[in-house]
């Protein structure tokens, strides 16, 4: 899946921003929990929610906002029109 939201377990941010990511009408996402594995707790501990666009390796920090991951997900659109990752 090409958009993953990473998040934890009983996070009330994550909630909002699975809300805002339905406000905004994004395609299908992946849910990732980084509970548990070390790795994803040290990269993303502190900033979830993120939502990352795994083609490109951009990724969108917690706070945003409909209009925030609209353009997100249209920028993903554009790029790969362009041919780009």
């Amino acid at each position: 899946m090409p958009l993953v939201l990473y998040q934890r377990d009983d996070c009330h941010l994550c909630d909002q921003a699975l809300a805002v990511l339905a406000a905004a009408r994004a395609p299908e996402f992946a849910s990732v929990w980084i509970d548990g594995d070390e790795a994803l707790e040290a990269r993303y501990g502190t900033r979830v929610p993120v939502l990352r666009d795994e083609a490109s390796g951009r990724e969108l920090d917690w706070p945003f906002d409909a209009d925030a991951a609209a353009a997100f997900v249209a920028g993903r659109a554009r790029g790969a029109a362009a041919g780009l990752p």
